[in-house]
């Protein structure tokens, strides 16, 4: 069995320590395909005078050549040629430009026992069928976007008996369709069967706000569930503190906190990341997390806040081993959680400025026009 495989089938989501030797071999073995299947990679390890033999620890994953996501969105890195991919996908692309990584079929298959490991976990997946109210793009043969991938996996933790999108592809362009979304939410209230409100957080909270406006209040049934996935995207500058969007989700709804699950990831990291009982992101097994100072991207212990970066040895199709976000973000020890879950609990504060992150992708093209590929 692959490293990667064996990592991914054969330990719980938030094992911990001993996982940690599968999860070195499995980054070596990732580092090495990419550095010989990908010239540009190797030109960024060559003048880094990195090799995957210096991972011996897991402190020594900082080590690993950490490309920003905006590198990503100005450079297409591939490991493979397209006919061994099983699917490009594209960040959504709020900034005016994308990110697109290739996935390879080793990834898919090791993605399934991650997805239902997780999804066990955290209580999510059902046998009862439950209706499915998206809020995020309807599916459309134009869109390659790793969201709306993600919130089509958390469509089928339970058997859809119907689904209702937020944004309608019409005219060539997607449209928000918050009055469809409220009225649907309404209708719903006297279904037998429970309903699950999938997507972004910002509609959650728009369609909520209508349904108030209206005086609405739609009672769901007492399995419905909300997961949330995406962020707040372009609609940041109107994001609300999550207590605040849960109290609403429990008044308008009937859906109280611990029926409220959220999800962080990226395109780049396609590890999904859970909130535990008491809403924290805990790091799985399937990932290592380092947090990095913004001036010199030197790693920073836990509690001080830095740029996220996400380490994972998921993707063969594109070199996204370790990834530098555009996320402000800072480690807790797990167990100050209360919830159980041992492993660092990761605090997302907000997006960085636009120069901390244009300078980290100038680097990396800066080390990129230096390599020589052999």
């Amino acid at each position: 069995m692959l490293s990667r495989q064996k990592l991914f089938w054969l330990y719980g989501p938030y094992a911990g320590e001993e996982s940690d030797p599968a999860f070195l071999q499995a980054v070596r073995e990732d580092c090495a395909y990419h550095i010989r299947r990908c010239p540009e990679y190797r030109a960024i390890a060559q003048q880094l005078d990195f090799s995957p033999g210096q991972l011996r620890a897991i402190s020594d994953l900082a080590r690993i050549p950490a490309l920003p996501t905006l590198f990503y969105k100005r450079h297409a890195l591939f490991s493979m040629p397209p006919w061994r991919m099983a699917m490009r996908v594209t960040s959504s692309g709020t900034s005016g430009s994308f990110s697109q990584i290739g996935f390879d079929w080793g990834c898919i298959l090791a993605e399934i026992p991650m997805v239902l490991r997780l999804g066990w976990k955290h209580s999510l997946i059902s046998l009862k069928p439950a209706h499915c109210v998206v809020l995020g793009y309807k599916p459309n043969p134009s869109n390659k976007t790793g969201v709306t991938r993600t919130m089509f996996s958390l469509a089928h933790f339970a058997p859809p008996l119907s689904r209702t999108y937020a944004l309608q592809y019409r005219d060539g362009a997607y449209e928000a369709d918050i009055d469809g979304i409220v009225q649907k939410l309404n209708s719903l209230s006297r279904s037998p069967f429970p309903t699950r409100i999938i997507g972004f957080p910002s509609y959650l909270w728009f369609g909520l706000r209508r349904m108030e406006e209206l005086g609405l209040s739609a009672r769901l049934p007492k399995s419905s569930k909300v997961l949330l996935a995406g962020g707040w995207k372009q609609h940041y500058a109107q994001e609300v503190d999550k207590s605040l969007l849960y109290a609403l989700a429990d008044r308008v709804l009937g859906v109280p906190q611990h029926q409220i699950h959220e999800f962080f990831g990226a395109v780049e990291h396609p590890v999904f990341i859970n909130a535990c009982k008491n809403h924290h992101f805990h790091v799985p097994v399937y990932s290592r997390v380092l947090i990095r100072d913004v001036n010199t991207l030197e790693p920073l212990p836990m509690g001080q806040t830095g740029l996220l970066n996400l380490i994972s040895p998921l993707i063969r199709a594109t070199p996204a081993t370790s990834v530098i976000t555009d996320d402000l973000a800072y480690l807790t020890p797990g167990e100050t959680c209360g919830c159980g879950i041992q492993t660092p609990c990761l605090t997302i504060l907000g997006r960085a400025g636009l120069n901390d992150i244009t300078t980290c992708a100038a680097g990396a093209a800066e080390l990129l026009g230096k390599g020589e590929a052999p």
